[in-house]
């Protein structure tokens, strides 16, 4: 009962996909789209039309662009008007009638799932560094990031080499069996500076929010997206009707901007683990989400 029987009948593929033209895989079903009603929390079906209701609410009357009754229960279809008299729909031309239609109630908007973001946690369990880069230890208590994936730390606790190589402190130079190349400097990991007031833990970017005041995109170099609500990775654009991030045919779901925090209220650069794969900027706390994933309260 949860799979889909391929053309043939000589294999089958999990509900919510569909079988390759080859028969050889099973691809996934597209998003299925809907229709955003103007109160920006209701939306109806992709065929369907939003209508106001009795209540107030908003209802779906199911067919696209329909004209919506003024009794605010019914509605006819794109092109007729309401004969509520005679319980009918009428053609401009009068020739042809229909029954009227009854909407059904709309359902909330789902808020998208937060687009996962990939981070190497440090030995220390608190501090993190972004994907690719590779944590070496400043101090007893410190880590900073080298921005080399499976980098070599020096002893110096202040540089790094590519991996395969090591550090050459007397020369300022990483040292392989067929090059020299200089040593990279080792950042600590610190906060994105909005302003003089206001940062972004490391790997945000600075976004303003619909009051005006600064968010937290939790992307690097993210596109800040119209709405003043959410963001992009890199590279995509925003698309307020889907809901989703867009780069050529590749859609993914937007994110949502966390408020960014005073700058004095951020004592130490280290995230705040939610558990082994998990963790929240640091000044942040760690909430479960109605779906059991871990959500973080700025």
């Amino acid at each position: 009962p949860q799979s889909v029987p391929c053309a043939g009948g000589d294999g089958c593929c999990p509900r919510g996909s569909r079988c390759s033209a080859d028969g050889e895989s099973c691809v996934p079903d597209p998003a299925p789209r809907a229709v955003p009603c103007p109160d920006g929390q209701s939306e109806c079906p992709d065929d369907a039309t939003c209508c106001v209701t009795t209540s107030g609410a908003w209802g779906c009357c199911p067919m696209p662009q329909a004209s919506c009754c003024a009794d605010k229960v019914h509605c006819c279809p794109h092109a007729t008007t309401c004969d509520l008299a005679h319980g009918r729909c009428l053609s401009p031309d009068g020739d042809s009638h229909v029954p009227l239609s009854t909407a059904f109630p709309a359902w909330k908007r789902q808020p998208p799932s937060p687009v996962a973001l990939r981070q190497v946690l440090c030995p220390d369990g608190r501090s993190a560094c972004p994907d690719g880069s590779t944590c070496c230890q400043l101090s007893p208590t410190e880590y900073g990031c080298c921005p080399l994936q499976n980098a070599v730390c020096c002893s110096d606790g202040h540089h790094c080499c590519p991996e395969g190589t090591t550090c050459d402190l007397t020369h300022n130079t990483c040292t392989s069996s067929r090059a020299f190349t200089p040593l990279a400097a080792l950042p600590t990991a610190r906060d994105v500076k909005c302003d003089d007031e206001t940062s972004c833990p490391d790997g945000s970017t600075c976004c303003r929010l619909s009051s005006g005041s600064w968010g937290c995109c939790p992307l690097e170099q993210a596109i800040c997206c119209p709405d003043h609500v959410h963001c992009c990775p890199q590279g995509y654009t925003c698309d307020p009707e889907g809901g989703s991030c867009l780069q050529g045919d590749t859609r993914l779901p937007w994110v949502r901007k966390t408020p960014a925090l005073s700058r004095g209220a951020q004592v130490t650069s280290g995230d705040v683990q939610c558990d082994l794969v998990t963790s929240c900027p640091d000044g942040n706390t760690c909430c479960r989400l109605s779906s059991g994933a871990w959500g973080c309260c700025p």
